[in-house]
């Protein structure tokens, strides 16, 4: 049996104590995969941005709040584990400096410069060595073709793709792609069921095919 790190929700980047950039990741998809994976006997360490979700109680869950938080906690599990799926949405910019007390309105534009956070799955894409990594790619356009790109760069063996109705939502469609950009699988449904097969594919192609 594997143990599996597993990456959900969103990240937050506070522009000040109060105020922060993020997205409307729910971690639903996260949690349904997770009990997927405890479903065929398997390990499972959560590495979770802020969700109201209940992950199993069989999990170890890991809560974050930024980006580099969430890269740190993982950079710390990863080495421990057989596999990651990175179904989290870090939240991909900061702003340069976060002020210290909360912005005041004045009237005038607020300009903010921002800049990348780290990219949580290619480090660890990295430094895998023999384990295998699943990223997940949320695209409004172009999707095989950004997926295949972000597949190549992340240096994952699986990419899932979806688009950006998934967010904070009941259902899913998905495709999954493998690193040749062979198109697997299509699901669509309750997220329950997707994530259930889409970690059928992951288990045939990629736990079950190491263990031979």
């Amino acid at each position: 049996m594997a143990h599996i790190l597993l990456t959900s929700g969103p990240t937050r980047q506070y522009l000040d104590p109060v105020r922060y950039l993020t997205n409307a990741s729910s971690g639903r998809m996260g949690a349904a995969l997770a009990t997927a994976a405890l479903a065929q006997g398997h390990t499972v360490s959560i590495v979770s941005g802020p969700v109201e979700v209940d992950y199993p109680t069989e999990c170890t869950v890991i809560p974050v709040v930024t980006t580099e938080e969430m890269l740190a906690a993982c950079q710390e599990v990863f080495p421990k584990c057989d596999g990651c799926i990175g179904v989290a949405a870090p939240c991909d910019y900061r702003t340069e400096k976060v002020s210290t007390e909360k912005i005041a309105k004045n009237g005038e534009p607020l300009f903010l410069k921002l800049i990348e956070t780290p990219d949580v799955v290619a480090t660890l894409g990295r430094r895998k060595e023999q384990r295998w990594i699943v990223g997940f790619a949320l695209e409004t356009n172009d999707q095989r073709l950004r997926a295949l790109a972000k597949l190549e760069q992340k240096c994952c063996d699986l990419m899932v793709i979806n688009g950006p109705e998934a967010m904070h939502a009941a259902d899913n469609r998905v495709s999954v792609i493998d690193a040749a950009g062979n198109l697997l699988a299509e699901f669509s449904g309750p997220k329950p069921r997707v994530a259930a097969e889409v970690f059928d594919v992951i288990q045939n192609r990629l736990i079950t095919h190491r263990e031979r």
